[in-house]
């Protein structure tokens, strides 16, 4: 695939990943105890004493509300955790946790529902190409009344009391998830950079406030790790708007989320889990994804990035003439490919994302070199029963680049020109094209990315 991004564009690529990469998380402001913090205009004047009792039980309702929420929504359960957040919202309706929970539930239901969950794609340069895909604009009408009801209630409490490290870390965090929709899901690369940028301006005042607040670190360990990792050019374009980085020390701030965050362990885990991949450290990202999986176990996402971070450790394994040991992992990762399809609970768990099982499973199999098998599972994926419909063009796509590499260029052929009458889902129709002039040929590997 041609580069085509220009550096601005470039630079709009890596920071929008900064609030990207996720499955199916949003990170949570952490637990404060004090009454004010919850309830600001129901204080009273009376003893502590008096009203140490009543502040814990509102404080462990919200918990409890929170936590059941987030339980469903890691586990893909969007009505379920919109029906707690809706509670969140009534019982505490002067606090920002209802309406920006709210929003992120609905920002990850619209992701999942476009098959836009899987960390993978925003490396793709081809995510940020021309496309036709449109977002509902009800979705869009929705989710900017929650998150402008969570700016306005946090601003509001901030107008009260400046210092409110919780408010002050929901105004970051809801301006991180406008970036992270403007980005992922409306596509618009230049909004989600300026509330990307405030949202960790936001974190970084949560930190100078309270240095143990955690989990407002998230944001702040993705940005130093992407401009760390920036090559030279654009690391001095950053560094003349003020903006420093180190891939170390980023990955080394989320892992102390991951660590000692109050409410955001697992988010870590989830932005970990694509950065050790980028750093060519499979067995870490495969352990993370494999603790995720198993104690979401109706999240077939987590799954998939377990097994993905398993076929990128054999393609290592083998680069080292580690044969038997590639093998031996590729045979792990394609079992659970197969699980996923073959156990009941798992299919219905995955509802109507079987098209994205069996892609995922066919871009396993192209990396283990096994092509046959993998337009056979491209094309599968297409050919699932209300598949989405972007996801089947890029599955055809594939299906015809992997049968070229297959030596079958006459069904090649025909794949190609199918996804050529489709809409253009990124750059499928260029792709198309291109195959349908000259035969797919596997792109050289990217060399290693700078420290």
């Amino acid at each position: 695939m041609k580069r085509r991004l220009p550096a601005v564009l470039f630079v709009l690529h890596v920071t929008v990943l900064l609030l990207l990469i996720v499955l199916a998380s949003y990170s949570l402001a952490r637990a404060q105890s004090a009454t004010t913090k919850l309830q600001p205009d129901t204080a009273t004047k009376t003893s502590t004493a008096a009203t140490a009792a009543p502040a814990e039980v509102d404080r462990a309702r919200f918990d409890k509300t929170r936590t059941e929420g987030f339980e469903a929504l890691y586990n893909l359960d969007y009505e379920a955790a919109r029906a707690r957040f809706k509670e969140l919202a009534r019982l505490y309706p002067d606090h920002p946790a209802g309406p920006q929970f709210l929003a992120a539930s609905l920002w990850l239901e619209t992701l999942n529902a476009s098959r836009r969950l899987q960390s993978g794609l925003y490396n793709n340069e081809s995510f940020y190409a021309k496309t036709e895909d449109k977002v509902d604009p009800k979705i869009v009408a929705q989710f900017k009344e929650w998150t402008r009801s969570a700016k306005q209630l946090a601003e509001a409490r901030l107008r009260k009391n400046p210092k409110d490290t919780e408010a002050l870390y929901f105004l970051g965090a809801t301006q991180g998830l406008k970036a992270a929709f403007a980005g992922a899901v409306e596509r618009s690369f230049v909004s989600a950079l300026r509330s990307g940028s405030d949202a960790v301006d936001r974190h970084r005042e949560t930190i100078k406030l309270d240095p143990n607040y955690h989990d407002a670190e998230l944001t702040i360990g993705m940005q130093d790790y992407i401009v760390g990792g920036l090559a030279l050019p654009y690391k001095i374009l950053a560094g003349m708007t003020g903006t420093r980085g180190s891939k170390k020390r980023g990955l080394a701030t989320l892992e102390r989320v991951m660590r000692e965050g109050q409410w955001a362990r697992d988010d870590a885990r989830v932005m970990l889990i694509p950065l050790y991949k980028r750093e060519k450290r499979y067995a870490d990202a495969a352990a993370l994804a494999r603790e995720l999986a198993a104690k979401y176990p109706k999240n077939y996402l987590f799954k998939l990035e377990y097994a993905d971070a398993l076929v990128s450790q054999a393609a290592t394994e083998r680069e080292k003439n580690s044969a038997a040991a590639a093998a031996t992992t590729e045979r792990e990762a394609f079992a659970i490919f197969d699980s996923l399809l073959r156990d009941r609970a798992a299919r219905d768990a995955a509802a109507r994302q079987l098209d994205l099982i069996h892609f995922q499973y066919g871009e396993a199999l192209f990396v283990a070199g096994q092509f046959e098998r993998a337009a056979k599972e491209f094309l599968a994926a297409a050919s699932v029963p209300q598949a989405e419909a972007n996801q089947a063009t890029l599955a055809r796509l594939r299906a015809a680049q992997t049968l070229d590499l297959a030596g079958k260029r006459e069904d090649a052929l025909a794949q190609y020109k199918l996804v050529v009458a489709r809409p253009n889902v990124y750059d499928s129709l260029e792709e198309a094209r291109r195959g349908l002039r000259e035969p797919y040929r596997k792109p050289a590997p990217k060399p290693a990315e700078d420290n």
